[in-house]
């Protein structure tokens, strides 16, 4: 088995989104399997782009450009669906490169556990809406897509707490906000995979932000550092804005983000 820091770049300069899919469930499974056999695989050090490899479509727009369509429409629930899509392909890339770009920070094991299992449930997440979409005649590439969605990689790229503060903490925690609504609008237009599918991303994304709050918890643990005023002050430094309420402040809770956290970056200085 090749060092997990070499698989994580891999999945990163692989393009297509069910290749780049597939091969980071199957890193996965030999880490995971190596790690139930009691072992002590190699994490290794790597080169990761700065950028991931991606299709030649979708085409990538600034938010501002992506086209609006009613969520209650046909159209808009194909859009939601590609939207999900594109932020689940993503979050598979996110999870990786978080492995390959800090691999020289000593960190326990458990922190590359958690971050294969995240990265492995990413990719079902992904395979999931592109099933949904191919059931409603689509496909992932067919609709444009968000450019921005990398920048907070960009913007964190040297920064592990950054990243840990910025990527499960705010932007995992925002889909816990969002989603029971789009499971919601599905139900009501009896798109039955579609609720599905977004009730088990829904499930398992709770333990993403988990595992960001958990070992961002443990690096401010090591370095003596309040943890509210840090995760204050690296959210204020790489996230763009305010946070946007509502909060769901239940599940936000169960994967250990508590209200003062997050509450007082909801309103622009």
């Amino acid at each position: 088995m090749q060092p997990l820091a070499q698989m994580a770049e891999a999945v990163l300069r692989t393009a297509d989104g069910r290749e780049k899919t597939a091969l980071s469930r199957g890193f996965a499974a030999q880490w995971q399997a190596a790690r139930t056999a009691g072992e002590t695989p190699e994490v290794g050090f790597a080169n990761p782009p700065i950028h991931p490899a991606r299709p030649d479509a979708p085409e990538l727009l600034s938010p501002r450009d992506v086209p609006r369509r009613k969520p209650g429409s046909p159209q808009g629930r194909i859009a939601l669906l590609h939207a999900v899509a594109h932020i689940e392909l993503n979050a598979v890339d996110l999870h990786w490169d978080i492995i390959a770009r800090f691999s020289h920070v000593p960190m326990p094991m458990g922190f590359y556990d958690d971050w294969v299992k995240a990265a492995d449930e990413e990719s079902k997440h992904f395979n999931l809406m592109c099933d949904c979409l191919e059931a409603l005649g689509s496909h992932y590439g067919a609709l444009p897509a968000h450019a921005g969605m990398w920048r907070a990689a960009e913007d964190t790229a040297d920064d592990l707490m950054g990243r840990l503060a910025v990527v499960p903490m705010v932007l995992e925690a925002r889909g816990l906000d969002v989603t029971p609504g789009m499971i919601e609008l599905f139900r009501k237009a009896k798109v039955d995979d579609a609720v599905v599918a977004l009730e088990i991303i829904y499930g398992e994304e709770v333990a993403h932000v988990a595992y960001g709050s958990k070992w961002f918890h443990f690096l401010c643990g090591r370095e003596n550092l309040d943890p509210k005023e840090a995760f204050h002050g690296l959210v204020q430094k790489y996230f763009h804005g305010p946070l946007k309420p509502p909060f769901n402040e239940e599940k936000r809770a169960e994967a250990g983000l508590p209200p003062d956290f997050y509450w007082p970056l909801a309103v622009a200085d």
